[in-house]
């Protein structure tokens, strides 16, 4: 009877731990359940542990269950971050050397993010950063780290990017047809959500693209163009005779600067322009990371720097004006709210510069940041958030593609 007990013990507290990660990672949906069968192991072990054991064979069946615990868990975030982001491509029929039709593909390649809460774009990113000995969120933290990304998909309800996305995918298309092209077909593709660049690429190759244009909708280039362009590159589309070119990251665009400012006073009303406050966000990486792409960082602060440039010129105060990281690097956004507001702005408009659609770090991360700041509650901070389809975006898009084509 007391082997029985024992081995009771042994697989209830292993399962404790087993199901506490499962149910720290798992999809909403699933949370109820998840949480019931974590309560209810918890209580029997505690049941079998109170009416089975007595004194010193207590204190051995507690420890026991605490060492197997801890096992459990660290089983369970072992299986959660080996997990393997796994998407098939379709099949790639066009035979080698089809020479098409002749039309050209636009691949519209963005970094993504799932409309609900997924673990795996984050379980990417741990692999990345420990490849690369970024310290980050110890390794047997990580189900707490994935709890609080669920808790903010919670918090805004579903992520805009996917659906941002598309419209400017749409609105891209559509300037294409105004201009009397219509043979172009585009394609949309994502580093983090489906479909993915290379995905994107095979359906290109499959309706018969005679050319293949990747237009990179990033702001600079980084770990996540160099991703986008492998990807593709695995196709191999020159082995197909096709011709694929990319445009490279917007950082440069002065048709997206001009985006920044045109929002910008659209959105102050009356309010004097040497009384507005102007931030922008970057996103910011690892100074491990500057190493091997430090384009990442010199093109977000060129980037932001040609911005404050036309506000200036544009009747706005340079001392009102700053720029903030949003992780990794310093100053954060809180503070240089404070510096503008002790400046005397009436009120300040805040930018997540580097997001090109909206997405948890615009809906969340980025106006958390800047509400910590120590100004009164009834101060206008207003967000202006990433770029969506404003027509100036979907402007400097075409322009780097038709760079391409004209060559």
């Amino acid at each position: 009877m007391k082997l029985v007990m024992w081995s009771l013990v042994a697989i209830l507290a292993f399962g404790l731990g087993w199901f506490l990660v499962g149910y720290l990672t798992v999809h909403p949906l699933a949370m109820s359940l998840n949480l019931a069968i974590t309560l209810i192991v918890l209580f029997v072990l505690i049941a079998i542990l109170a009416r089975g054991f007595r004194r010193k064979e207590l204190l051995v069946a507690t420890a026991l269950s605490l060492v197997l615990f801890l096992a459990g868990y660290a089983a369970a975030t072992y299986q959660i971050l080996s997990r393997e982001d796994e998407t098939p491509l379709p099949a790639l029929t066009r035979q080698k050397g089809d020479p098409g039709d002749g039309h050209t593909a636009i691949i519209y390649l963005t970094h993504g993010e799932p409309e609900t809460y997924s673990p795996m774009a984050w379980i990417n990113t741990f692999r990345e950063l420990d490849e690369t000995d970024v310290p980050f969120v110890p390794w047997i933290a990580r189900p707490f780290f994935l709890t609080q990304l669920r808790k903010e998909y919670l918090r805004v309800g579903q992520s805009h990017h996917r659906q941002g996305h598309l419209r400017m995918v749409q609105s891209l298309e559509g300037a294409f047809r105004e201009e009397g092209d219509t043979e172009t077909k585009f394609y949309v593709s994502f580093l983090d959500d489906d479909p993915r660049p290379g995905e994107a690429t095979i359906k290109a190759l499959n309706d018969g693209a005679s050319k293949i244009v990747v237009a990179e909708v990033f702001v600079s280039i980084s770990n996540h163009t160099a991703e986008g362009e492998e990807q593709v590159e695995e196709i191999r589309p020159q082995e197909y005779g096709v011709p694929f070119l990319f445009t490279g990251p917007l950082w440069d665009s002065q048709t997206l600067h001009q985006m920044f400012l045109a929002k910008a006073n659209a959105a102050i009303g009356a309010t004097p322009k040497d009384k507005v406050g102007i931030l922008l966000v970057g996103h910011g990486q690892p100074d491990e990371w500057d190493r091997a792409f430090p384009t990442e960082t010199s093109h977000e602060l060129a980037f932001r720097e040609a911005i404050l440039k036309l506000f200036k010129a544009d009747g706005y105060r340079s001392e009102n004006m700053g720029m903030a990281w949003m992780e990794f690097k310093e100053p954060e956004p809180a503070e240089k709210v404070e510096e503008l507001f002790a400046n005397g702005v009436e009120k300040i408009l805040y930018f997540s510069a580097a997001i090109s659609a909206d997405s948890l770090h615009s809906q969340y991360d980025v106006p958390m940041l800047v509400r910590k700041a120590q100004v009164p509650a009834d101060f206008p901070l207003l967000n202006m958030g990433a770029w969506n389809d404003h027509p100036l975006v979907i402007r400097a898009i075409q322009e780097k593609i038709e760079a391409l084509l004209d060559q």
